[in-house]
């Protein structure tokens, strides 16, 4: 099925933005409002939500909004398999517009989002590109845990340094979040691959710069994204991460980095202490049996450390839930990934 805007463009769009989602009543309306407010002229952005079937009023709230939008067209396009990279294919395939820009239900672009991403793309039409993203909270989470998680999620160790998190120089990079690039590049790159039901964006990006293009990040280019608000959404959040990055690296092992071992031998480590620990108790060895317990607690405080050294004097009270969460963001990356190893499918988001 495929609904479309009362309102018409007897022109076609120069950009098409495109939004996979499922679900998404509490974020619609604040996604849709931001691109309305764009600078980019609305009469030639299009916008293309990609809905997984949602079962809440994720599609009557987008329908209401069509009656008093600004906006001269939104259609809903249906993905009845559910998946992040089916739902890019066919945002794409959909697309009217000569510009692609990809966004995400938790997300609020910056007024001028659209507008840098055309102009950069129109010099650079063989690139792709994203920029930073800052890590916020949402309305209904704003709990002592989802606020620590959001300050986590752009700590060092926990975004792994990634510019688009931290920051940085405008530059080359290996990926950016929800890449924008002209329609064209996508016709020689190809599609998502739907194998992968995570990381398809890092894959797509890959192939990209071996096709020959530049992965390009502007940091003058923002959005706000919204980070889980409980401890056992992000950890299933990262379990998935961490299970589809390893088949992503088995198909491009070229594009491995040191910092993606880390969590797992770290994970390793604890393994092995725990393991020291149950033959320490069962030997009745002193020594063997705290393996595990000064394992553990060396860590956690190692991270408390990393933490104090780089969070806000604003945030301090945050400290320990900004630390624990990194923990939870660490295992459970490594666990998704020897999980991956195994061949064990992670439980569905």
């Amino acid at each position: 099925m495929q609904n479309k805007s009362t309102h018409s463009s007897k022109n076609q769009p120069t950009v098409s933005v495109f939004v996979p989602c499922f679900n998404e009543e509490r974020n619609m309306v604040r996604l849709l409002d931001s691109l309305a407010n764009q600078t980019f002229p609305v009469a030639e952005m299009e916008i293309l939500i990609v809905d997984g079937l949602s079962t809440d009023r994720t599609r009557a709230i987008i329908k209401k909004y069509m009656t008093r939008t600004p906006l001269p067209m939104i259609r809903i396009l249906d993905n009845p398999d559910r998946f992040i990279p089916h739902a890019l294919n066919i945002g794409v395939k959909n697309a009217q517009g000569d510009f692609l820009v990809r966004m995400d239900a938790h997300s609020i672009p910056a007024k001028d989002y659209v507008a840098r991403c055309v102009e950069f793309l129109k010099n650079n039409p063989k690139s792709g590109v994203g920029g930073r993203i800052e890590i916020a909270v949402n309305d209904y989470g704003t709990s002592y845990i989802g606020k620590s998680i959001s300050v986590a999620a752009s700590n060092p160790l926990g975004s792994g340094g990634a510019s688009y998190r931290s920051g940085g120089k405008a530059g080359s990079v290996d990926t950016v979040p929800f890449c924008a690039f002209s329609k064209e590049t996508f016709a020689k790159v190809g599609k998502y691959d739907e194998t992968l039901l995570a990381n398809e964006d890092y894959e797509w990006n890959t192939r990209l710069r071996k096709s020959g293009g530049t992965v390009w990040f502007d940091p003058e280019i923002c959005s706000v994204y919204f980070a889980r608000g409980t401890l056992r959404a992000l950890s299933r959040q990262y379990v998935n991460y961490g299970f589809w990055k390893f088949k992503m690296l088995k198909r491009n092992p070229e594009t491995i980095r040191l910092r993606q071992f880390l969590p797992v031998a770290l994970l390793t480590f604890l393994i092995l202490a725990s393991f020291l620990t149950i033959v320490g108790i069962v030997m009745e060895n002193p020594w063997l049996r705290w393996a595990a317990p000064v394992a553990f607690i060396s860590y956690a405080g190692l991270v408390a450390v990393g933490v104090a050294a780089t969070i806000s004097n604003k945030k301090w009270f945050l400290l320990p839930g900004v630390a624990l969460a990194i923990m939870v963001m660490h295992l459970s990356w490594a666990s998704g990934f020897f999980g991956s190893i195994c061949k064990r499918m992670p439980e569905s988001q």
